[in-house]
């Protein structure tokens, strides 16, 4: 399944302070990224793409940010399966 990461620093941390574990840090073998996104702005400041099948996978994946980033997870469609499952949904006429 489809997920979207948005990932704001903490008040009490700066996004320059993730750059040193950004670079080591290496996503679990059950998560494949799809993209991610470093913004000028600081909420959110990071947003990743990913898939994954299960809840063990997100919080492996965002346990480790937990002390420098406030982060929410979303499932997420791309507009093509969107619209797929809208034309599901849409009454018939």
């Amino acid at each position: 399944m489809l997920f979207v990461a948005l990932y704001s620093p903490k008040p009490s941390t700066s996004p320059v302070q993730a750059l040193p574990r950004r670079m080591e840090w290496k996503p679990p073998e059950s998560m494949k990224p799809v993209a991610e996104y470093w913004l000028p702005n600081t909420t959110p400041h990071v947003i990743v793409v990913f898939e994954a099948d299960n809840y063990a996978t997100i919080m492996a994946a965002n346990m480790p940010w937990a002390d420098i980033f406030d982060f929410s997870v979303f499932p997420a469609v791309t507009a093509e399966q969107g619209l797929k499952l809208a034309k599901q949904m849409m009454p018939k006429m």
